[in-house]
């Protein structure tokens, strides 16, 4: 879906309103809800947390009234401050805040400092805040009490979770500048469409983990009103996509991945390549890797085809591969390329990477050490012979395509992924959190899964062979879509395994083995809607 401004957003409201008759009071009864639905999935011990509702006397407010309400549906209870003057609190706003004080609610009222002051001694004994002060209608930096009230919880340390409803107060959502204090939360529940200023850093450290629920605007509208091409990767996206099989399929019909992958040391990186490969649905993966470790590489997926080729002293794959035609050969009848993982960095080994580059008509995904064999060199991606090129790189091998510095690349992650896509005619699919898939022409797509038990060796050798096998499959006319579905897949299967495991113990092998249930969850999704 797209991303939206405050301004389009309040016309997705309107319209709803006005064309489908859903009430703007129940709009906001609808966000209020999905925030208790995200708060009882995320913390099954709901009913015994300390929890504090902070209000202000907008429409954040009334979904932070909505929220103390609904949370009594969890058996659980929550003290609301509202952080400004009841009489000034007006429309749904007010509706709300006089639903939940005859329901006898508890309401702490801090229009003054002397006020807050007495107001604030309830938060070092919460647990769980939910932040509903100002919402996306801010203009300029919060003042006054607003400002106080984000200061003294931000000081909370590391005991209370915050959970922001639709935007952390005092961020703007159409940037990512900000201009005051704001709440630095660790999750963020928006409504209908994410907003540009939630992705943007530096407001992007302060919105957490970003999760996007519908409260009943048509998708169709927010595709009709949003004019930017910064898209959210979501099971929607990928509703093109024939996931489903016909019942006379053939493993012919769902392509032939071609995995060029590991060295002595680094075998695992071919293996956990093709298996991933295999497990996206491609119909076949057959493995090139140096003829000294390919029995190794053989074994621990028998469904893969090996291929082995002639290696370096170092057990590297030596450029007398491409001798008499035989790597040529081997691309013959392949619908896709996944090259890099475990290659390493050796010299001659780096210049067989460039010639592969160069000379296939294979649609490529490249990525580790076939990254590193372009560091300083990317200005020759544009003299490839493959149509289709895809860049995997995390920020650090971005940096040195670039000849940059990782930290640039983490503070302007949309602008670089951008800029490279455009200057190497290619896909870039810069990982990370909110990993970010650029196309040549300017469109981009943010990530919505994904967790930080990713960050270990070999998610990046499966995200590769995960995006060959689904670019084998479903091939150049889908090739964006397809992207954005590995990328999707990816994060939604390490958020699985880590719901299982947790996220320290999660491991490369735990991702794979949860793709099924992941593939599983978006069929069923994109069926649904």
């Amino acid at each position: 879906m797209k991303f939206l401004t405050a301004a389009e957003m309040r016309e997705v409201d309107r319209l709803t309103t006005e064309r489908y008759a859903v009430p703007s009071l129940q709009l906001m009864e609808n966000a209020g809800g999905r925030v208790v639905e995200f708060l009882a999935a995320r913390f099954p011990d709901l009913p015994r947390r300390r929890i504090v509702v902070l209000c202000g006397r907008g429409n954040n407010g009334g979904d932070g009234f909505v929220v103390a309400r609904r949370l009594r549906d969890c058996d659980a209870n929550a003290t609301v401050i509202l952080v400004d003057d009841p009489e000034a609190v007006r429309g749904d706003a007010a509706v709300n805040l006089k639903r939940w004080r005859d329901m006898g609610g508890e309401l702490r009222v801090a229009r003054l400092a002397a006020e807050w002051e007495v107001a604030k001694g309830i938060l070092p004994r919460a647990d769980l805040v939910v932040d509903a002060m100002l919402g996306t209608g801010l203009r300029g930096p919060a003042e006054g009490m607003y400002r106080r009230a984000i200061e003294d919880l931000n000081r909370r340390g590391s005991i209370s979770i915050v959970v922001a409803v639709d935007i952390p107060s005092g961020l703007s959502s159409d940037t990512g500048v900000i201009s005051g204090e704001a709440v630095s939360a660790d999750f963020t529940v928006t409504f209908t469409a994410p907003k540009f200023g939630q992705v943007m850093f530096p407001a992007s450290e302060r919105v957490g983990l970003l999760v996007v629920r519908s409260i009943g605007s048509p998708r169709q509208l927010i595709e009709e009103v949003g004019k930017g091409t910064l898209r959210w990767l979501e099971p929607g996206e990928f509703a093109s996509l024939r996931l489903r099989r016909k019942p006379n399929s053939n493993k012919g019909n769902f392509g032939h991945a071609l995995i060029v992958a590991g060295s002595r040391g680094k075998s695992g990186a071919a293996v956990l390549t093709a298996w991933a490969a295999l497990r996206v649905g491609v119909g076949l993966v057959t493995v090139a890797t140096p003829d000294v470790v390919q029995p190794v590489v053989a074994i621990p997926v028998p469904e893969v085809m090996t291929e082995p080729m002639l290696s370096t002293d170092a057990g590297t794959i030596s450029m007398r591969s491409l001798e008499y035609g035989h790597f040529a050969d081997l691309r013959k009848g392949k619908s896709a390329m996944g090259l890099g993982p475990g290659l390493s960095t050796h010299q001659e080994t780096q210049s067989f990477i460039r010639s592969v580059v160069e000379d296939s008509a294979l649609p490529i995904i490249l990525d580790a050490d076939g990254l590193n064999a372009f560091s300083g060199r990317s200005d020759t991606f544009k003299r490839r012979q493959a149509s289709t090129l895809t860049l995997t790189p995390h920020p650090g091998e971005m940096a040195r395509l670039i000849g940059g510095i990782i930290e640039d690349v983490q503070t302007r992650r949309l602008e670089v992924a951008q800029r490279a896509a455009a200057d190497w005619d290619a896909f870039v699919v810069l990982k990370g959190h909110q990993t970010v898939v650029a196309a040549p022409d300017g469109r981009a797509w943010i990530n919505s899964t994904g967790n930080p038990g990713m960050a270990t060796g070999g998610t990046g050798d499966v995200l590769t062979g995960m995006l060959a096998g689904l670019a084998a499959q479903f091939g150049a006319q889908h090739w964006e879509v397809a992207l954005g579905f590995g990328v999707y897949l990816h994060g939604l299967a390490g958020d699985i395994a880590a719901a299982e495991l947790g996220e320290a113990p999660l491991m490369a092998t735990d991702l794979i083995r949860a793709i099924p249930r992941a593939y599983a969850q978006v069929v069923s999704e994109i069926g649904s809607e």
